[in-house]
């Protein structure tokens, strides 16, 4: 019997390492993916992506990559399932959100992430990353997500015919916009296009407007409660943004954004304000950058960029940790943002891009990224959590209409007090 026993035993020590590291690899085997969740599904975005892929695949040819998409909404049914898989303890390995609140105020305070200061510092990130992209995509010290672009939210497009022909000069200040628009519309020409059919442009409009009438560190403060929204400056800024509202054309409100910005294309309206998306749709229809249709900062605006950011995290819990920190890496790499930038028609966020892969607009918009007071876009969620910009956008949709300047303050003042918890 005891013969038997030590038989057994010494089988059992024989083929249990082996049998162990069989399954072992093959599971590792299994296991080597990384799950990608996005709602980058058509276009130069989704084609971007698959350049930022390829690069991964270059460096890392045995991880299988899942590429989880959710089409539709502008991202609102990705979030709806993320939302799912994330409070259920399903999260993918890594996932696209909007830079700063969006994430910050949705999952970091809710325990959700991980820091990944340590891929910056360990691939010698914080000095080619301009300091107001560190603070946006910061919380309490922490670095939580890595951008892979920024978009521009202020800038005012306009018609260069329009303007050659009038004789009229784009405006650089607010009050130079009121001069030109009253001119225009003595003309007979729609100065500003707006489609508001979407509540976010709106609030887009606005933003601009803000910041043109409060400054940098004044609109800042509206998101960190510095700056107050029933003070006079705020009220001011809206003022501005109604008597604006008396240059857009009358159906504004069953226009979409990009059917505002053909109103431009097709001489119908002289100028839009929109994020550089719009240059995208620009060249989409045929137009050259420069030649057809300019850019500069919104009116007031110049020497800020108001940025929006598509970033990407690291999940507590992500399946495939490794493969996840590998792809963040590239997503922050001047190699992978080079690769994806050029096509998805947005810029880098480090500041040592090569500007030769751009064109003219992307060009000057990164020269002003290098250089500008960096400030974070409310309509586009890098200012403010998404419950806060839920309640600026009801309000919106009521102020463009009633464009009661004292209800508009008392409203917004109630969701800065609710939203900031003071």
């Amino acid at each position: 019997m005891k013969k038997i026993t030590i038989i057994a035993v010494v089988l059992l020590l024989f083929f249990s390492p082996s049998f162990l590291f069989s399954e072992g690899a093959k599971e590792k085997k299994v296991e080597n993916k990384l799950e990608i969740f996005s709602w980058w599904t058509a276009g130069g975005e989704a084609e971007g992506l698959e350049a930022m892929f390829d690069i991964y695949k270059s460096k890392y040819p045995d991880v299988e990559i899942i590429n989880a998409t959710v089409a539709g909404g502008a991202g609102a049914n990705a979030k709806a399932v993320l939302a799912t898989r994330m409070q259920g303890g399903n999260p993918p390995d890594s996932f696209q959100v909007h830079a700063g609140h969006e994430l910050i105020d949705t999952w970091v305070v809710a325990g959700k992430m991980e820091p990944i200061t340590f891929i910056f510092k360990d691939n010698g990130w914080m000095d080619v990353y301009p300091k107001g992209v560190i603070d946006i995509i910061s919380y309490k010290g922490e670095i939580y997500s890595v951008p892979v672009n920024i978009h521009r939210s202020n800038v005012l497009w306009y018609n260069k015919r329009i303007f050659q022909e009038s004789g009229l000069t784009p405006p650089k200040t607010l009050d130079e916009f009121f001069q030109v628009a009253e001119k225009l519309a003595n003309m007979g020409i729609t100065p500003l296009a707006l489609g508001d059919k979407n509540t976010w442009t709106s609030t887009h409009l606005l933003e601009s407007v803000l910041l043109a009438t409060l400054g940098p560190e004044g609109y800042k403060g509206l998101w960190d409660g510095s700056t107050p929204w029933d003070g006079s400056a705020v009220r001011k800024a809206l003022d501005n943004f109604v008597r604006m509202l008396k240059y857009v054309n009358t159906d504004h409100a069953a226009l979409t954004w990009d059917a505002a910005t053909q109103y431009v294309i097709d001489g119908k309206s002289a100028m839009n304000i929109m994020g550089d998306w719009a240059e995208g749709y620009f060249k989409a229809k045929g137009l050259t950058p420069g030649k057809e249709f300019g850019w500069l900062p919104s009116p007031g605006t110049q020497g800020s960029f108001m940025m929006l950011s598509d970033s990407f995290g690291l999940p507590k819990g992500a399946p495939h940790r490794e493969n996840a920190i590998r792809w963040l890496t590239v997503c922050g790499s001047r190699e992978g943002q080079d690769a994806f930038n050029p096509i998805k028609g947005s810029i880098p966020s480090r500041i040592d891009g090569d500007k030769s892969l751009y064109d003219e607009y992307l060009q000057s918009a990164m020269k002003d990224f290098s250089k500008n007071a960096i400030v974070p876009s409310v309509a586009h969620g890098a200012a403010a959590s998404e419950g806060w910009l839920t309640k600026i956008n009801d309000i919106m949709t009521v102020f463009v209409s009633e464009r009661n300047i004292d209800k508009a303050v008392e409203q917004f003042s109630k969701a800065a007090r609710e939203s900031l918890g003071k």
